[in-house]
């Protein structure tokens, strides 16, 4: 049979490709109460999803990017304010009050022209932008938000588990439901696929909307099955005014925060976990709650009631921050051709966090002439990880990145689960988006970019928090690592692009 392969993966190619970790969730079926999948279909799921793999693998490849350097130019940069674009005058004003004191060295105008060249939401100023570190801190605020909630609630998760974190929101969102409040609830098929059906049955029963993204049962299926496609965001919306994006799913596996030692336990669900999040005000929450209304409508939720989604902007706060959602559907994840592009513009420092790291060649080799820029690029991946495969299948790249001069540092005493960069204290983001072809291929994620001094000093300090509880990895002892280690990378590199 021949198959004919476009430059990147096709729709046909998207719908069917299913990851190794899927195909085992599909079998998986057969332990859910109600949504058992017969015997006979699940052989013939496993077998067919298996070929379609190998056959689409060659298929699937990340755009190739344009990776020359940008100036800004006096009308380049657009930029919506409270009251709508900016004119260019102001533009350039606000733009100049963002780079800090000292004299002007040009990284942020590249950074800025770079950014506006990439089509997507626009660059909002106005913002306010507050770091979160860990689950105990985020959760803390998301509660406080939704306790405070005086129109509708909308809210988008990968994992909602019916523990103890999870019971918390549901009796937190019941209980605005209960006042009147509207509740939309977005959820992941396989992200949540432990949790019962009679935890969702119970916010329905209870006035909350509630939509299964892309079920992974066919029964629940709205609009053609496409089991490979998840949704990875996680992202909340109060009253069009306050938003909450990041990596942390509402679990009780994040309710320890890094702060405590690992423990001797293999369960992650018994580790601290070392996380990131944001909460933002101002502009940007515009472009956050289209995101999830396009979600929910591309998913055929019921129609809701949109008269108050979108409030008059107020001023809250300088910072400039762009949301980026990537999707399946978009041919290429924006987040991807930003990442490359931040990267490609690197002048001094690249300092990256990431929890699941396995980079195509392309990101691979932007890592590495960014070094032979003069860039200091320092790596800050897992010590231990949720995701054996993953963590190993990283581990085998690192020959190439030391010999180019990376540096690469490991986390030690809580499992890694941040996804965030800081480029030349300038350019920061933080999302939900991990380092590989699953994110950038086949999940919908939601990231947002930070540019300015102010907010990159202050992920510069958790950097350097992160940094100091870490061991970093020289090339001599990595040489003389053990054969077994050396064993399960050169396995585990062998599904890199189905992780």
């Amino acid at each position: 049979m021949k198959l004919n392969c476009p430059d990147k993966q096709t729709v046909v190619g998207r719908a069917f490709s299913v990851s190794s970790w899927e195909l085992l969730t599909a079998v998986r079926l057969s332990s859910m109460k109600g949504r058992q999948l017969p015997p006979a279909f699940r052989c013939c799921l496993l077998f067919s999803t298996v070929v379609l793999n190998f056959l689409l693998a060659s298929c699937a490849a990340l755009p190739a990017q344009n990776t020359e350097p940008l100036q800004r130019t006096a009308n380049s940069v657009l930029i919506k304010g409270v009251h709508g674009a900016l004119s260019p005058g102001c533009s350039n004003l606000t733009i100049d009050r963002l780079q800090g004191p000292g004299q002007p060295t040009g990284i942020f105008d590249r950074h800025l022209a770079r950014e506006q060249e990439i089509v997507g939401s626009p660059l909002t100023i106005g913002n306010s932008v507050r770091l979160l570190k860990d689950g105990p801190a985020t959760f803390a605020a998301m509660l406080a938000a939704i306790a405070g909630a005086k129109d509708h609630i909308n809210l988008e998760t990968y994992i909602l588990d019916d523990d103890v974190v999870g019971r918390r929101f549901a009796d937190a969102l019941i209980e605005k439901r209960r006042q009147g409040i509207q509740v939309n609830l977005i959820y992941d098929s396989v992200g949540a696929l432990d949790t019962p059906r009679e935890f969702f049955q119970h916010l329905l029963d209870n006035g909350v909307r509630v939509l299964e993204f892309n079920p992974v049962n066919p029964v629940f299926v709205r609009s053609g099955w496409n089991l490979n496609q998840r949704d990875h965001r996680k992202l909340l919306i109060i009253d069009g005014r306050i938003a909450f994006v990041g990596g942390i799913n509402i679990s009780s596996v994040h309710s320890g925060g890094s702060a405590g030692r690992l423990r001797r336990s293999s369960s992650s669900a018994r580790a601290a976990w070392r996380d990131t999040h944001l909460e933002l005000e101002g502009p940007v929450v515009e472009s956050l709650q289209k995101i999830f209304l396009a979600t929910w409508n591309a998913q055929q939720g019921e129609p809701l009631r949109e008269e108050k989604f979108f409030p008059r902007s107020e001023l809250v706060g300088g910072q400039l921050v762009r949301a980026i959602s990537s999707s399946p559907e978009e041919g290429s994840s924006l987040m991807y051709v930003t990442l490359l592009s931040a990267i490609s513009s690197a002048e001094t420092t690249l300092h990256l966090t990431t929890a699941y790291f396995v980079p195509d060649p392309q990101l691979l080799e932007a890592l590495k002439v960014a070094v032979r820029r003069g860039v200091s690029v320092r790596l800050i991946l897992p010590g231990k990880s949720d995701s054996r495969l993953v963590f190993h299948a990283g581990r085998s790249f690192y020959q190439q990145l030391l010999s180019a001069g990376v540096e690469i540092y490991e986390l030690r005493d809580a499992i890694l689960h941040a996804k965030t960069v800081l480029i030349d204290g300038v350019w920061a983001t933080v999302g939900s988006t991990n380092l590989d072809r699953r994110s950038f291929l086949h999940n919908h994620e939601l990231d947002a970019v930070v540019l300015g001094t102010d907010f990159g000093s202050q992920v510069q300090t958790m950097f350097d928090i992160d940094l100091a509880g870490s061991d970093r990895i020289v090339m001599h002892d990595w040489q003389r690592r053990l054969w077994r280690l050396r064993l399960q990378e050169s396995l585990a590199r062998l599904w890199e692009y189905w992780l």
